[in-house]
């Protein structure tokens, strides 16, 4: 049987789906977080390896108990895409496509490996009048990316973002916990010159809450407290994370503030993120011109989402929102919900035509 399989690799969890030559699904499984970019070769590997031996273990007969044991010992897979979060230039490229091959046992010539905004681009593939693609993912982190399809390859245009948290990763999950910070602190500072207390919120609440704190001021020791490098018992569930994670965990609380509570300060965070995205996404929009021949005119694509973050059709059209009031309407717009399964189905059609 020949088998085509699918890796979406990122921040938060590895996601891999199996299927036939027909395009249906066999197996699917899940493993830690892969990013290439905060990850040795070795342990990318590694979460790669959890995710595709147990996937397989429905893909076999009769079906395994225990994840199948990789490298297989005959061919199995007739192909392979991986879409990498963190795998942003030919060097990280050729630095992990032998050691997936050889997991896998399978030619370097059947592999694909790309960062996971192509993944996000199957879906140009379902709109016959267009041949573009604007691709953002907004999860942990962001980023975007333009694409054409041209003959039945996906040609990368242009990229913008995935530069990691110290760097960029506007509109994603550690930036939108960032900015609720920030913005909290700059409400309490501005209070200190003004008559009137800061405004009430739900959202300010919640975070002196996870942060185990009663003011506002406190805040600021508990996200800089260094990473912890032992675990040590009967302390605060946030100092046990990394920084990154204490900001990025606060996430979901913004998003809760905002469109449960209708809080005004939540609501405020998240206009800044969705902004800050769209901006981003428009540098590889307009017309294509000789200076600029490789922007995409929104009005001949599709964009299409992926991420927990932009999954919220809330939070979405914010982005879209932001986007036309700059001028750019998309003719069609996708959320992608599950990138590896999308990913598998398209690389066996394409194989077979």
């Amino acid at each position: 049987m020949s088998l085509y399989l699918c890796c979406d690799c990122g921040g938060s969890k590895t996601s891999a789906v199996i299927c036939d030559a027909a395009g249906q699904v066999l197996g699917r499984a899940f493993s830690g977080p892969s990013n290439f970019a905060y990850l040795t070769l070795e342990a990318f590997i590694a979460a790669v390896r959890i995710a595709v031996s147990n996937a397989l273990k429905t893909c076999v007969t009769p079906p395994s108990v225990g994840p199948i044991q990789l490298p297989p010992s005959s061919t199995v897979f007739a192909g392979a895409w991986f879409g990498v979060s963190g795998v942003d230039s030919p060097a990280a490229i050729a630095a992990i496509t032998p050691a997936l091959a050889s997991l896998l046992s399978i030619e370097e010539s059947k592999l694909i490996v790309a960062n996971d905004t192509h993944l996000l681009a199957a879906p140009v593939r379902l709109h016959p009048d267009v041949a573009y693609a604007v691709t953002v993912i907004g999860g942990t982190g962001s980023n975007a990316a333009s694409f054409k399809d041209s003959n039945g390859k996906l040609e990368e245009l242009g990229r913008v973002g995935g530069w990691g948290w110290i760097l960029g990763d506007e509109g994603g999950g550690f930036h939108v916990g960032r900015e609720a910070v920030r913005q909290i602190l700059i409400e309490h500072d501005t209070a200190s010159v003004m008559a009137a207390p800061p405004r009430a919120s739900v959202l300010k609440d919640r975070v002196l809450e996870a942060f185990s704190v009663k003011s506002v001021p406190e805040i600021l020791t508990e996200v800089h407290v260094p990473d912890p490098s032992t675990t040590i018992a009967n302390i605060p569930h946030h100092l046990t994370m990394p920084r990154e994670k204490r900001l990025s965990s606060l996430a979901p609380l913004v998003f809760k503030a905002a469109f449960e509570d209708h809080d005004a300060l939540a609501l405020d965070v998240l206009q800044t993120s969705s902004g800050l995205i769209a901006s981003e996404i428009a540098l590889l929009l307009g017309q294509s011109t000789p200076e600029a021949p490789r922007l995409v005119n929104p009005s001949e694509a599709v964009i299409s989402f992926g991420g927990s973050l932009v999954g919220q059709e809330k939070y979405r059209k914010m982005v879209l929102d932001h986007l036309a009031k700059k001028g750019h309407v998309f003719r069609y717009v996708e959320f992608v919900d599950d990138a590896a399964a999308t990913g598998a189905i398209g690389l066996a059609v394409s194989s077979q035509s």
